[in-house]
């Protein structure tokens, strides 16, 4: 099995693990177990290689509470200099749920770049329907934040 495959194989036993993984009590998905940021996945990586791709736990870099992972130097070193750019929309939530009043974690392998966005989504389902209409959903789900994020924070 090459790198690649190994890294989808353990990304999907992640998650299939369940949504004890996912931290739903915080405004970041965070792995409750190691600590990790969107499950290790670089956030940089989806800007500059439009694919995701785990990072190395040698180069982290806390913030926000969590520790992000990248692939490379020069990622961690955009990400630390403005992570609002790359961080996920919603804290790594799936914009579709948010924009129905729902907090459900996305996962990494799901994702949209739009309009200089990241979003990540619970399932490949979730990602079509904010395909079909992204400005919609994501205006909606802009809208719906503060109302699902205050059931998220202690």
């Amino acid at each position: 099995m090459t790198g690649l495959g190994a890294c989808a194989v353990l990304a999907a036993g992640l998650w299939q693990a369940g949504h004890a993984l996912a931290a739903t009590t915080e405004l970041i998905v965070v792995d409750r177990n190691s600590g990790l940021a969107i499950y290790g996945f670089d956030p940089v990586a989806y800007f500059t290689d439009s694919k995701a791709k785990t990072g190395n736990e040698d180069l982290e870099f806390n913030y926000a509470g969590a520790a992000w992972r990248f692939s490379n130097e020069g990622n961690r070193t955009a990400f630390e200099k403005d992570p609002d750019v790359y961080m996920p929309q919603f804290g790594g939530y799936d914009p579709v749920a948010v924009s129905e009043g729902v907090a459900r974690p996305g996962h990494p392998e799901f994702f949209a770049i739009h309009k200089q966005r990241l979003f990540l989504f619970y399932s490949a389902e979730a990602r079509q329907a904010f395909e079909a209409d992204p400005d919609g959903k994501a205006m909606r789900a802009d809208a719906n934040w503060p109302a699902v994020s205050k059931t998220l924070g202690p």
